[in-house]
């Protein structure tokens, strides 16, 4: 079935399934399909489009990856109440949130799915496994007559949920043989199981784990070999079976992985053995920073002349052993201080955050310095400048906080709504 032959069905008031990896910025399609109904006059209630997601971070990344139609107004629900407001005061195209929000907002009366034209279910394989299974059945009888969207990795595993809400629906796609058997794995990948918010951060630490002399980094699209071949092949997007089967003969070992957890099942169908990549931690980084302590220590003690020291030491062993002396020696070096190398007034090299967060939300300065302050437990010293906008903000941190930064910030309510935190994406 074509995308065409998608529209045609949903035009008729048919469901569809299209099977895709679970990834939002992988799902372009929907766009094309949704960007097409809503320019119907007809369209239906306020908004005329729900996304039943996973969770309120699955519902962001609808929101910002990848770009909707111009004329498509999209909101990913973070918090019920401005939400709420939102559909009251200007009502959008199409409302992307997690199930438990979709219910409250129900409940409250903000959102009636019965006058909605259509519904995209994304993933429901996670959802059903979920402790949300039966509010999800609940919301969707409540659409009766809404066209359904279904995405999904294995329809196949969806067989009682499809003939409940998507009788007879049109497919865009297989991951099954002609047998109607799931197709095997397609061969060996390395996984690191993060965040989306974290995964530009762990790809790097990745590439520093592996030290590849020339790494391939696959942002989607399609796979083109370079002119050196690679000796390792990183996915900064989920692939597709096709994307995955293309990378993998790149002839670069295991492709590379940064799937979430509730990704992993769609990990485990697509490739096989699955072996976990192990990324420098803080721990590992200290004990690097030790060891080239010591070796520096040793070269000096094998190659040059201590006397001078030794001589200004020596009252000090006869009162404590001579480790101490080198141990508050060693101290001493890191205090800052007027003989220190870096003077006290340098600028460090700052990080940038994004935070969704921004003067729409009635945000302030003060607002993001205080979250990071309270909530991720940062200094004023580790805080650099606050740039608010209109629908984020970017908050520079000193690079060695930035991970409590993200972990602190995401999550945490600031002026109402529920906080998303990320490495800037640099252009």
């Amino acid at each position: 079935m074509t995308l065409d032959e998608a529209k045609a069905a949903l035009e008729r008031g048919r469901h569809v399934v299209l099977v895709a990896p679970p990834e939002p910025e992988q799902a372009g399609a929907v766009w094309e399909l949704v960007g097409a109904l809503t320019t119907r006059q007809d369209r239906g209630g306020d908004p005329p489009v729900v996304i039943m997601c996973a969770d309120d971070v699955a519902a962001s990344q609808w929101a910002s990856a990848p770009p909707p139609p111009p004329h498509v107004r999209v909101h990913a629900v973070t918090a019920p109440r401005r939400a709420a407001r939102i559909l009251k005061d200007s009502g959008v195209d199409v409302l992307a949130a997690a199930v438990p929000d979709l219910a409250a907002l129900v409940s409250r009366s903000a959102l009636k799915l019965e006058t909605a034209h259509t519904i995209v279910v994304a993933w429901p394989e996670t959802l059903l496994a979920s402790e949300h299974a039966p509010l999800l059945d609940t919301l969707l009888s409540e659409a009766k007559q809404a066209r359904r969207i279904i995405l999904s990795w294995h329809p196949a595993a969806l067989r009682d949920f499809l003939e409940r809400h998507a009788y007879r629906a049109h497919f865009e796609g297989s991951p099954v043989d002609e047998s109607a058997q799931p197709l095997p794995a397609l061969g060996p990948a390395r996984y690191v199981v993060v965040s989306p918010s974290r995964r530009p951060a762990a790809l790097r630490d990745a590439l520093d784990a592996l030290d590849p002399r020339r790494p391939y980094i696959w942002r989607g699209g399609p796979v083109t070999a370079p002119g050196d071949a690679p000796d390792a092949v990183l996915c900064a997007l989920l692939p597709t079976r096709a994307e995955f089967a293309a990378l993998a003969r790149l002839g670069a070992g295991a492709p590379v992985l940064f799937p979430t957890a509730a990704q992993l099942p769609y990990v485990r169908s697509l490739a096989r053995p699955l072996t976990p990549l192990g990324l420098p931690t803080a721990a590992d980084r200290a004990q690097d920073r030790a060891t080239d302590l010591r070796r520096r220590v040793a070269q000096i003690l094998t190659d040059g002349s201590v006397d001078v020291e030794l001589a200004l030491l020596e009252p000090l062993f006869e009162r404590f052993d001579p480790a101490e002396v080198a141990a508050a020696l060693l101290a001493i070096s890191r205090q800052p201080s007027a003989a220190s190398e870096t003077p006290p007034s340098s600028v460090p090299a700052w990080t940038k955050v994004f935070v969704n967060v921004g003067k729409k939300d009635r945000a302030a300065a003060k607002d993001l310095v205080g979250a990071l302050i309270r909530e991720a437990g940062l200094t004023k010293e580790e805080i650099g400048r606050i740039d608010v906008r209109d629908t984020f903000s970017l908050a520079e941190v000193a690079p060695g906080a930035v991970q409590k930064a993200l972990r602190g910030l995401t999550g945490v309510t600031i002026k109402g709504r529920r906080a998303v935190a990320r490495l800037e994406r640099q252009a």
